[in-house]
This record gives structure tokens, sequence and C-alpha cells, in this order.
């Protein structure tokens, strides 16, 4: 196993640097990288890219997916996880011998983790963006009702606006807060956690890399590693699936009865909708699908809505001056990445041993 020491040295502070410790990472393990170009420039004028490896035979009967960078910023603690397990030299002898195939997504949202965003370029939650547009996309009567509070139209908000957001904490918690925020949206564009109204680029892309990689398998597994909820450094598992009892049960199997679910409100996370994850079965029919999302806490729920909220303001307001823009993208990355390192190798070792357990689950 890799020694704690050295686990810091998987992370970067920039999308380029995660991208390279990737790129260098498969090469030293000798595996070829599949390069998917994005249409745009990284905030350094770098290319970006969805990277996919595959470690494995591509038409094994197991596919393990790992993936990173969903909600953009959120990848320098995935990518990280991904360098380091690319170098777990026990870890990958073990999927070798369950004959397991891994397939490492690096940067599912590109474009937002080299601008330190948690949405896409075209502004969308990547995790809101999976559904059938030719039918109506579901309302969100209570985000509609607040959104003009969540992004004011000053950035720090007014002490009327925080008055607002206070009584609406005190009168219905926080809980009811979050679950109308963030569940998703399709009304408003330049809003919170919206899901867009067409296919984003990382969607087509996603929905690609599945087809191609993923129609030969019998059994699928999925690791989706995210932050941003929860305590911090503690790795939730998060039932990914449909609403299907038999799937919950086969992921608590695999990685233990903490595994936690939105449909029954065991989650920190709300009821979303457009999941990502239902590409699985929409691209791979043909497989037993069981995934979890490894959702790494950072700072408290309120500290993270608000770094999304001043983020969202900033993207509303580019003539907003210098400072106030690098401290509000400055609170956006600490809201969802620790950097440091006692809670980056706490992450790493989580992120292993689920690793393990799924590879045990899709042999069993």
């Amino acid at each position: 196993m890799t020694a704690p020491t050295s686990l810091a040295q998987h992370f970067s502070q920039s999308y380029a640097e995660a991208r390279s410790k990737f790129v260098a990472a498969a090469e030293t393990a000798d595996l070829d990288v599949e390069s998917h170009l994005h249409p745009m420039r990284g905030r350094d004028g770098e290319a970006l890219a969805m990277d996919v490896v595959l470690d494995g035979p591509r038409d094994a009967d197991r596919l393990l997916l790992i993936t990173s960078a969903c909600h953009g910023v959120e990848g320098f603690c995935g990518s990280g996880v991904q360098v380091a397990l690319l170098q777990e030299a026990a870890w990958r002898a073990a999927a070798h011998d369950a004959g397991v195939a891994v397939l490492y997504i690096h940067g599912l949202n590109p474009y937002g983790f080299s601008w330190w965003r948690r949405v896409t370029h075209e502004n969308v939650d990547l995790n809101r963006n999976f559904h059938d547009f030719s039918k109506p996309l579901p309302p969100n009567p209570a985000y509609d009702g607040i959104a003009a509070l969540l992004v004011p139209p000053s950035w720090p908000p007014s002490d009327a606006v925080g008055l607002r957001v206070q009584q609406l904490i005190d009168q219905h918690g926080v809980a009811a807060l979050q679950a109308a925020v963030s569940g998703g949206q399709y009304d408003h564009p330049e809003g919170l956690f919206y899901g867009g109204r067409n296919p984003t680029w990382s969607n087509q892309t996603l929905r690609h890399v599945l087809r191609d990689h993923g129609r030969q398998c019998r059994r699928l597994g999925w690791i989706d590693l995210h932050t941003g909820l929860g305590p911090s450094g503690h790795g939730e598992r998060i039932f990914a699936c449909r609403d299907d009892a038999a799937a919950l049960a086969r992921a608590r199997a695999w990685w233990g009865p903490q595994v936690t679910s939105i449909y029954d409100g065991t989650s920190t996370s709300a009821p979303l909708t457009g999941l990502m994850w239902l590409a699985a079965y929409d691209e791979c029919p043909q497989a037993e699908y069981t995934g979890i999302a490894l959702e790494y806490g950072t700072k408290t729920i309120l500290d993270v809505l608000n770094a999304l909220r001043g983020d969202q303001w900033l993207e509303n307001h580019p003539e907003a001056p210098q400072p106030l823009a690098r401290e509000i993208k400055q609170q956006l990355r600490d809201a969802f990445y620790a950097d440091d390192d006692g809670w980056k190798e706490h992450v790493v070792a989580q992120a292993i041993e689920a690793a393990h357990q799924a590879v045990q689950g899709l042999r069993g």
C-alpha cells in the first residue's frame, strides 16, 4: 500500500497539473489514454478533455467505472484519488485477479475543473442534466420562490437579503432549504443547480464513452467521486442507481449497510432529478448495474451553499472587482476541496477500501 506520507503528492493545484499527473500515472502503469477534447479552453489557456483509461481487457465480463469531476471543482479531490489508485499496485493486482476491468474517466466536466466552477460551460449542473428532453421537465416551485434571494443583485448580499434567508431557515429548516435549492431546476439558467434544456457536451461525451466501453460487460459497477456534503473528510456512500430494492441490497452487500439513499431519506443529499448515473441503464442495458457516489465532506452545508451563491453571482457579473472575484473563487474551491494532507490521506484510504469492495462485489 502507498505510504500515507506520500498520498498528498497525488493531488494538484490546477486542472492542468491534475491532468498531467493522471496521464503520467497511466503511462507509468503502461496504460493508454483516450482523450475526448472539449471545445473550450481552460483558465490558463490549456486544452480541456475528458480523459479515459482502461485497465483490463475491453471485453471483460465485469467492469468498474471510477469517475471524477462531474461537478468540475470537485475534481481536485477525485483526480487525486484516481492518480493514487493508478499507482496502488495491490489494488490493481486485486482487480486483475478478479477479472474486473477498471475504467477511469478523468474530468467529466473539465471546464468546471479548470475554471473553479461546479457547473459546465453551459452553466449546467451535470448531475441534473440526464433527462429525456423531448418530455416536460420537472418543475421546482420551491426554488422559483427564492431564486432572487439565492443569487441577489449584489454580493455580498444586502442585510435585507441575508435576513430573509435566515428567516426561511428559521421557519423551514436547513434541510428544506437544501432540498429546494439543490434538487435541480430548469427555469433559471443564471441560477443554481440548473439542469439545462439540452444534453451538455459532458453528457453526450460520457454517453459515447459508456457505449464504447460498457456494452460488453455483464456486470457494471460505478464509483463516482464527489465532495461538498457531510462531515469533513468522511466519505458517505450514496446509492447511485434507480429506486430499486434489489440494486440497493446489492450496493449494501458490496459497500456495507452504511450505504445511504436519497430515496429513503437516509442520505445527506436531497432528492435529485436528472441524475448522471441513469446513463448506465440507457447506454449499457445488458449489464446488471450497481453504483455509489462517494461523497466527501468539506464544510457546512450553509458554507457550501453560500460559496455557490457567490460564484453564480460572479458568473452573472463579470465586471466585478478583481479582489472580490479572487475571494469568491477561493471560497468556492475551499468549499469543495480541503487542501490539507490529513484530509487527503483519509479520502484516499476510504476510496481504496471502496474500490476493493467493488471488485469483490463484481466478482461475486
